[in-house]
């Protein structure tokens, strides 16, 4: 239940100040099973409809079955029973057996509202079931809120509103960015068996060199764990990277750090910022395969990460990173071994064939797939900021 005795929240817009009523879903909205229709995967006709489930959009569909405002609440279904799945929709939808389907009414509420409020209740403490939760009709229609005037309703959903909106526009720029570093990853480096790029940068010519890895390496740097028995050794001050915090991107934190005394019992050394590193065992795991990154700062390794230093003016550290992330999940499937735990080890890697341009062209190409990182890391961390303003937001405009 709600405690009637807060009614304003912590954060208000201007020029808003009576107090907020508690309502029942049931008094604010109209409910329509009528609308909810399933059909089958194979009976859909592929179309512009959006199919909405239990968690969104499951498909796009031709035909529909209404046109309007609505917020949909997961009946059975939910994949996250921590953030309950509330969408709200505008257009036009079809809705299967998974979904209620509420509109406010007209003269009491605002749905863009609704659905965040509805988003904000505890509606985790009232379902039923066992392995399929499920929110029953009559639950979800009793379920209180405390709501401000429609006018307040409207001005608060028209600003998350606009921060949604950031989100998905920096989302879809992030997206664009990683398909476009694709394509050019996928073709600025020659297929398998050809010296020769479909596309180049402007001003380089000549076939590339195949090679093995070995030729162009100065060495490798395999790390190791320090005995967990002594308390001594961990929660100092030094840096102590594992495979698992591999992001395919720029390193620049380790959940965990040793001390003096750790790093001298595990007989490490330390790994100089602007390294790459990669992922040597576990690499059955789809995910782990081409686990590989750029340090952006110095540290220590465990025995799960092997850091490659290339010969000067034979090969590029940014070349090799952007390299590797294009065939780490191949290579990783190709040449590893064991049965248990698939891994490599400094002799295979050293056998890695790769196929080399000139140092120049291997820099300019590095360069240019570090300017797509940059784009992508530029709008992650807004997306990042704008989620984090969000879910301020939701905690203290509501009640």
């Amino acid at each position: 239940m709600i405690k009637e005795e807060k009614k304003r929240p912590v954060v208000r817009f201007k020029g808003f100040e009576d107090d907020w009523e508690l309502r029942k879903v049931s008094d604010i909205t109209d409910r329509y099973d009528n609308m909810r229709i399933p059909v089958t995967a194979n009976r859909r006709i592929p179309g512009d409809t959006p199919y909405y489930g239990a968690n969104g959009i499951q498909d796009y569909v031709n035909g529909y079955t209404h046109e309007g405002e609505f917020v949909l609440v997961a009946e059975d279904g939910a994949n996250d029973l921590k953030n309950y799945p509330v969408h709200y929709v505008n257009g036009q939808i079809w809705v299967n057996n998974h979904a209620h389907v509420l509109q406010a009414k007209s003269t009491k509420a605002d749905n863009r509202f609704l659905s965040y409020v509805i988003s904000q209740a505890d509606i985790g403490s009232v379902l039923v079931g066992g392995g399929r939760a499920k929110l029953n009709a009559n639950v979800l229609m009793n379920i209180d809120l405390i709501l401000p005037t429609k006018r307040e309703q409207k001005k608060i959903g028209s600003y998350l509103k606009s921060i949604d909106q950031l989100i998905t526009l920096h989302q879809c720029k992030m997206n664009q960015a990683k398909t476009l570093k694709k394509y050019f990853l996928q073709n600025m480096f020659p297929a398998e068996g050809e010296t020769v790029p479909k596309i180049r940068l402007k001003d380089f010519k000549g076939y590339w060199k195949k090679q093995e890895l070995g030729d162009v390496l100065e060495g490798l740097y395999n790390g190791q764990t320090p005995s967990r028995f002594n308390g001594t050794f961990w929660n100092g001050n030094i840096n102590w990277l594992t495979s698992g915090e591999l992001n395919r991107g720029i390193v620049n934190q380790t959940i965990e750090k040793i001390t003096d005394e750790g790093m001298k019992d595990a007989h490490l050394q330390i790994v100089p910022k602007g390294t790459f590193v990669m992922a040597v065992t576990g690499l059955e795991a789809v995910g782990t395969r081409g686990n590989c990154a750029i340090l952006d700062i110095d540290t220590t390794l465990n025995q799960s990460c092997m850091a490659l230093f290339p010969k000067k003016n034979k090969l590029d550290t940014t070349f090799l990173f952007q390299w590797y992330r294009l065939v780490g999940d191949n290579y990783g499937i190709r040449f590893t071994q064991g049965t248990k735990q698939q891994s490599y080890n400094s002799e295979i890697i050293r056998k890695l064939k790769i196929t080399l341009p000139e140092i120049e062209e291997q820099r300019q190409i590095g360069l240019y797939f570090s300017h797509f990182d940059d784009r992508i890391t530029l709008h992650q961390r807004k997306v990042d900021q704008l989620q984090t303003l969000k879910k301020f937001m939701l905690q203290n405009l509501f009640i």
